[in-house]
């Protein structure tokens, strides 16, 4: 519509696949099995239109998430320290090869059934509450990493990180972070598959989501 911002096309997309999946028995958690591919397949085929590009974070051989094409962005710390690394990773990686996107919008790689109107929504979030940054919730819960950032906060970011700073909210609550609602007594956008029976559960709910449609 004539007028509106195209905030996704100011928006860089990105995958958080750096976590050691230890309630999955280790491994890359968004490389299980799920409906006809992956949960990493789910993941971007749901964020991808959202956004103007789509990258991955994710530390060790970058090789086997070759299927998936994406750019792989490795942390810039060692010893994994969390998403919050991750987040900072891919803000530096969009100011120095796409300068032109001002945001950057995170979601977990284990989170099958992100909504198709994230990005919109969490932007229109910041914009209501006059804030930089912004996050999704569910029945009055927040969910840190799966936000949006500007590129602007990076080096605060960086400076945090190796100052000791781990935890997301503590560290979006200094600069203010909207919260944009997702409540609408259905099923979880945000569920994540954390263990064996939770992916089986993502399992069954893509089959029904398949057969209503």
């Amino acid at each position: 519509m004539s007028g509106e911002t195209d905030w996704a096309g100011q928006t860089l997309g990105v995958i958080l696949a750096g976590g050691l999946a230890r309630r999955m028995g280790g491994g890359d958690k968004p490389l299980r099995p799920l409906g006809q591919g992956t949960m990493l397949d789910q993941v971007v085929a749901r964020l991808r239109p959202q956004v103007a590009e789509l990258v991955l974070n994710a530390n060790g051989d970058p090789q086997r998430f070759a299927s998936s094409k994406l750019p792989v962005v490795a942390d810039r710390m060692a010893d994994h320290p969390g998403p919050l690394a991750g987040v900072a990773a891919a803000l530096h990686w969009a100011a120095e090869n796409r300068p032109a996107l001002r945001w950057v919008a995170t979601v977990p790689g284990d989170t099958p059934f992100l909504p198709m109107d994230f990005v919109a929504r969490l932007h229109a979030a910041r914009l209501r509450a006059g804030t930089v940054l912004a996050c999704a919730a569910t029945a009055g819960r927040t969910h840190p990493p799966a936000a949006l950032w500007p590129v602007a906060l990076r080096d605060d970011l960086e400076f945090a990180l190796r100052a000791g700073e781990r935890k997301i909210d503590r560290w979006t609550a200094r600069h203010g972070c909207a919260s944009a609602s997702w409540d609408d007594g259905g099923a979880d956008p945000f569920f994540n598959a954390n263990t064996p029976e939770e992916l089986h559960e993502a399992e069954q709910r893509l089959l029904a989501n398949t057969e209503r449609r």
